[in-house]
């Protein structure tokens, strides 16, 4: 809810809620580090956020003006956190590690790599994940019976499929118990695609061009999960474009990448989901979509807007509460346009005016935007 308000130009009253943490809206920075300042006398500063007046920043402060330069000077912002990050708590560093994550490059490799050392495992395993992310191999494979790769390797089959056009392909192996279903999910955790795809003497694109999807859901969840932990660029949008692509429930999978999707591939899928209704439900799933973008179209622009009228004119208790969770998502998502019709059109079909799942639509359709008197 803060998001919508902060993206409509208001901010929440501080006597109804106050942010805590550094991942609040860019907006709350200040409060934020007003509440870290109540131990102290001073207050972020606003000069400049150098190496010398780097303690003079609180930590949300300083979080945001290294995200804004690791987009716009990623070697200055790199270089400040290089110098000041090993003083820091190993929450602090780990956020700011964190936000190596924009522009992230190979010029960054001899600093990541140097986090190998860090007192903090946390640290270490997220440096060696952006590492993953440029290629590099940060776990040697040896192929031994000790060898996380090599385990993982085991529970996936490479085969050949085609007759003229012969190309390898990778389906999850027949799993025995569950024993083995909880062992695969923990290697596929700890594990890096590089490494993996090395292990199958093949590259990222052809692995994942090749992998079965529909063979195995659960493994499927967990080859989405890997590529967006420590998959490359062009390997995070190949997957999500071909699961796209391919529609239905392997789309779905791509709500494992979302943390790392930019705003047209999550609005892509968004507006799939809506458009199929099969999976409504799984749009409550989503993660980092922006707020303030979904039009009237969108949910007219196939069975979105049947299937909500049906479960708002039903009598199925399952479906009702559904629709509370998709109606409270889609409060979050829509133009305020938007939510002022669906408000209606929900009330027409059987919603009670009152009803606390049209909250947060009556809430965005009251915010037009600076300016208005509510």
């Amino acid at each position: 809810m803060a998001a919508l308000v902060a993206s409509r130009g208001f901010v929440l009253h501080p006597m109804d809620w106050m942010p805590s943490d550094q991942n609040s809206p860019d907006v709350y920075a200040p409060w934020v580090d007003w509440q870290a300042s109540m131990n102290g006398e001073r207050l972020a500063p606003q000069e400049k956020l150098t190496a010398e007046t780097w303690d003079e920043f609180y930590p949300a402060a300083r979080r945001l003006v290294l995200a804004d330069m690791r987009r716009t000077d990623p070697t200055s912002a790199r270089m400040l956190i290089e110098a000041k990050a090993s003083g820091e708590p190993a929450e602090v560093r780990l956020a700011l590690v964190e936000l190596m994550r924009f522009g992230l490059s190979a010029e960054d490799m001899p600093f990541l790599k140097s986090l190998s050392a860090d007192r903090s495992g946390k640290v270490r395993e997220l440096a060696g994940r952006l590492l993953a992310r440029l290629g590099e191999h940060v776990r040697p494979s040896d192929g031994g019976p000790d060898d996380p790769v090599a385990e993982l390797a085991a529970f996936i089959t490479e085969g050949r499929s085609g007759f003229i056009r012969r190309r390898t392909i990778y389906t999850p192996a027949k799993l025995k118990s569950q024993a083995q279903e909880q062992r695969r999910a923990e290697l596929f955790e700890i594990c890096n695609l590089v490494d993996l795809t090395e292990r199958f003497n093949t590259t990222e694109a052809e692995f994942i061009g090749g992998w079965q999807f529909g063979a195995d859901n659960k493994a499927d969840i967990l080859i989405a999960r890997m590529v967006a932990a420590s998959g490359s660029e062009a390997a995070l949008t190949q997957m999500a474009d071909t699961l796209i692509a391919e529609g239905g429930k392997p789309a779905l999978f791509v709500l494992q990448l979302m943390p790392r999707l930019d705003s047209r591939r999550k609005r892509v899928l968004i507006r799939l989901i809506l458009k199929e209704t099969t999976y409504l439900g799984m749009i409550n799933l989503a993660e980092g979509i922006d707020v303030d973008w979904l039009e009237w179209d969108d949910l007219t622009n196939g069975q979105a807007l049947a299937a909500l009228r049906s479960a708002a004119g039903g009598k199925d208790d399952a479906a009702r509460r559904g629709l509370d969770d998709v109606l409270e998502t889609i409060g979050f998502l829509a133009t305020a346009t938007t939510a002022a019709k669906l408000i209606d059109d929900m009330v027409a079909a059987g919603v009670p005016p009152a009803a606390p799942s049209l909250g947060l639509l009556r809430l965005n359709a009251s915010l037009a935007g600076p300016g208005s008197n509510t």
